[in-house]
């Protein structure tokens, strides 16, 4: 699930993917913007296909609690 989403992160932040670790933290450490974190919310749904919650997902700040989120979603 890491991976997957380092990869998708990638896609969206000018962020080597050795660079990304799970206390990376979105906005302060890879560079998001609002719009950016919104856009990869929608395309992780697409890759995982599930539905984000955009409450949920409010308080999701680094790359650990993105992924900790999908788990929950996937499984």
């Amino acid at each position: 699930m890491f991976d997957k989403l380092v990869e998708v992160i990638c896609n969206y932040v000018e962020v080597e993917p050795e660079n990304i670790h799970p206390e990376s933290r979105f906005m302060e450490d890879l560079g998001f913007t609002s719009f950016d974190f919104m856009s990869m919310l929608g395309e992780l749904e697409d890759t995982f296909d599930v539905e984000v919650d955009q409450q949920a997902v409010a308080d999701i700040r680094t790359v650990q609690e993105a992924v900790d989120y999908l788990e929950t979603l996937v499984k």
